[in-house]
């Protein structure tokens, strides 16, 4: 029985795979980085043991650290969480070799399904179906196609190409990129199915000879080939289900799969579907599943992993219908990139529980306030869960709760979610892995344009507020009051795009709005140093405000702003060369695909950026030269560093 379990990963899953530890009273170890030392996880576990290296992404791939860590911690059982080294054949192994338990498929089923090419032969002849595959890029002869990374996941190391021409450098980005986040840059090539769902299925198989399948998923919608959205139930076409959970137990018999896995496959409009790869680990989505089926997934783990068998021995039928939502360090403003910086507020309202089975809306993450979040790691903060009797209740829940976070200190893709979950697509379950691309208005910002400057307004009468609170006398005065009516109090913010937002207000003897330069037709009704209440053409609108130093947080009741207050009399700085491209976050330059001097075209690919285990092109942005190129290949930004100069002719004129 394991008495001590080492979780040989970090953030959301080690506090997931931690909190069922802790229910089931088996005592936890955490690794972590340098960069992790402060992190939740680390906090939640009994015992930690810091992983020593330059580089902390690294410090976790680190196999002989790991099994030292277990050694001195006295741990007897290793879960793996998901990425790093969840899917390692050699670490399953190694962990085995030394006595300890492995939380996992055996090594040999790891292997069978790591290599995807290889295990697209087998299941093949397991009689699961297949799309048309090639290995070497002049063999495609099927256009669309997908480029994919041979090991590994995430939607890193996969390319679209519509036709021959871009399938070359497809390829090569592709590599790259797999290289860079698996250590194994060998990719393949599938046929691409437009309007194709991504339906994937939950197995489970035990050292007894059960395999079941616990249900299905439907993870179409996605960004960039990583899933954001996440469902359990799937809509399926009548008779597609029952051949969906036959196929993928096929699949895990096939290798004699034992504990929890994913067996994903790409469903087509006419209900054929094909398989894409096996996922031997728990996958990120997996709470949706626990949701409708009232298992808690870790613990059948930690139970098959002791020699038990599974306490069922057919699929158990859906409990309602759950969603799950990938909250991410990403900014909008900039193509959805990952963002860094320090989480200054988390809050998730009318959250029933966290990391366990629940019904109403269920919380998993990995930061909590005051969190730092860096370069070194994926870009998700959090899974948001809904479950309710129904897809529409769910979806409804989910989305409020969404809407009404409040985020603070890091952009994040939030609205995006809400207006995801709230389009009438989505709706009506029409979604599929061009759902996206479909609907360009689910990108539009919850707050409308035309409130931002309300959100200033309130953010200004917030701040005046903070200011009398503490002053030492005259207190009670309304800000800027004086006995003759003077010129108004001003108050100017870069607003979340950078443009720049001037509040114009003055308040009477008695506190109340005598002017204001937003609308007429607003009063005021209540400013205190964290709440602003409005009152808009005899409608109340009450405003949180949250302020750290210069920044302030406005939470409405449309959506949230992040203003910047800028100094009234700004110093001066030095000004950037026309024509500069500055790096959106910190990271290396890959690679450098011009020259100074060369002649370019607006959209061509400049150099590349690499970040947060993603490439980031940078592209330029209309015609003319290359002036600058500060940075060669494998050179070290932080954010706002000058990448390129591209100076257009009109510039060269001046």
């Amino acid at each position: 029985m394991i008495t001590r379990l080492l979780v040989a990963n970090r953030g959301e899953i080690a506090r997931r795979v931690i909190a069922t530890c802790r229910a089931l009273g088996v005592a936890t170890v955490a690794v972590h980085s340098d960069a992790d030392a402060d992190a939740p996880f680390v906090a939640e576990a009994d015992l930690a043991v810091r992983l020593p290296g330059n580089a902390p992404t690294e410090t976790y791939l680190r196999v002989d650290l790991i099994l030292d860590a277990a050694r001195r911690t006295g741990a007897d059982a290793v879960h793996p969480g998901y990425g790093f080294l969840a899917e390692n054949a050699e670490f399953a192994a190694a962990v085995t070799d030394a006595g300890l338990t492995w939380v996992g498929p055996p090594a040999k089923a790891i292997a069978a399904m790591g290599d995807k090419v290889a295990a697209k032969a087998l299941l093949a002849d397991a009689g699961v179906p297949m799309l048309p595959t090639w290995t070497e890029p002049d063999e495609v002869t099927d256009f669309p196609a997908l480029v994919k990374a041979s090991a590994g996941g995430g939607g890193r190391g996969m390319r679209i190409v519509a036709d021959p021409a871009g399938l070359a450098e497809a390829v090569a980005s592709a590599r790259r990129e797999a290289a860079a986040a698996f250590g194994d840059g060998t990719v393949f090539v599938e046929r691409y199915v437009e309007r194709g769902r991504h339906v994937e299925v939950q197995v489970f198989g035990d050292t007894h000879g059960t395999v079941v399948a616990l249900g299905e998923r439907d993870c179409s919608i996605q960004r960039r080939h990583q899933k954001i959205v996440e469902e359990a139930p799937a809509v399926l076409p009548d008779g597609v289900r029952q051949r969906l959970h036959e196929a993928a137990v096929a699949a895990a018999r096939a290798v004699g799969y034992v504990g929890a896995g994913t067996v994903e496959f790409l469903l087509a409009p006419d209900g054929r579907f094909f398989f894409l790869e096996m996922n031997t680990r728990l996958q990120v989505e997996h709470p949706v599943t626990e949701a409708v089926t009232g298992l808690d997934l870790v613990r059948l783990q930690l139970l098959v992993a002791e020699g038990g068998p599974l306490p069922l021995a057919a699929t158990p039928p859906p409990d309602g219908h759950a969603i799950e939502v990938r909250l991410c360090a990403e900014d909008p403003a900039h193509d959805y990139r990952p963002a860094t910086g320090v989480l200054h507020r988390f809050a998730v309202p009318q959250v029933a529980g966290e990391f366990a089975t629940t019904k109403g809306l269920r919380l998993d993450s990995g930061v909590a306030d005051g969190s730092t979040v860096g370069v070194h790691y994926d870009s998700m903060l959090a899974k948001l869960v809904a479950w309710a009797p129904t897809r529409a209740e769910a979806t409804r829940l989910l989305a409020g709760a969404l809407a009404r976070a409040e985020l603070h200190g890091v952009t994040t893709n939030r609205d995006l979610l809400v207006r995801v979950l709230r389009s009438p697509a989505f709706g009506a379950a029409e979604v599929d892995t061009g759902f996206l691309d479909r609907h360009p208005d689910v990108f539009a910002p919850l707050l409308p344009a035309d409130e931002l400057p309300l959100a200033a307004l309130a953010a200004a009468l917030a701040s005046a507020a903070a200011r009398r609170a503490t002053a030492p006398v005259l207190a009670g005065l309304p800000s800027g009051w004086r006995n003759v009516p003077s010129f108004p109090q001003v108050t100017r913010y870069a607003g979340p795009d950078g443009d720049e937002i001037e509040v114009r207000y003055r308040l009477d003897r008695t506190g109340a709005l005598a002017e204001c330069a937003v609308s007429s037709a607003v009063t005021l009704v209540q400013a205190a140093p964290d709440r602003v209440v409005l009152d808009v053409d005899g409608v109340r609108r009450a405003y949180s405000v949250h302020r750290v130093g210069s920044q302030v947080f406005v939470d409405g009741p449309d959506g949230a702003a992040s203003l910047t207050e800028l100094p009234r009399f700004p110093l001066p700085t030095a000004e950037l060369a026309a024509g500069s491209l500055l790096a959106p976050l910190p990271g290396a330059v890959a690679r450098v695909h011009v020259e100074v001097g060369q002649r370019v075209a607006a959209g061509d690919l400049l150099l590349t950026l690499e970040a947060m285990k993603l490439e980031h092109p940078v592209l330029a942005p209309a015609d003319g030269v290359v002036a600058e190129l500060p940075v060669p290949a494998g050179g070290q930004v932080d954010t706002g560093a000058v990448l390129a100069v591209v100076t257009t002719p009109e510039e060269t004129a001046s």
